[in-house]
């Protein structure tokens, strides 16, 4: 079974994402996250969901760029 929940830093790797840029992407609300006693933890789904959504924007600015 895979872990179902990522600390900051994993969810960072995962990502790519720089440490200020991805507490950004959390303060937004482009990342889900959860708060589990003072521990910040990023569901895997957040993640995944988070990178399909990017996916899914340069899918389109490709196709609107084409038209």
């Amino acid at each position: 079974m895979s872990r179902q929940l990522y600390s900051v830093q994993e969810g960072m790797a995962r990502t790519g994402l720089a440490r200020s840029n991805f507490f950004n992407k959390l303060a937004s609300g482009e990342i889900r996250s959860v708060k589990i006693g003072k521990r910040r933890l990023i569901p895997d789904t957040a993640i995944d969901e988070y990178i399909e959504r990017l996916e899914a924007e340069a899918e389109a600015a490709r196709s609107s760029g084409a038209a």
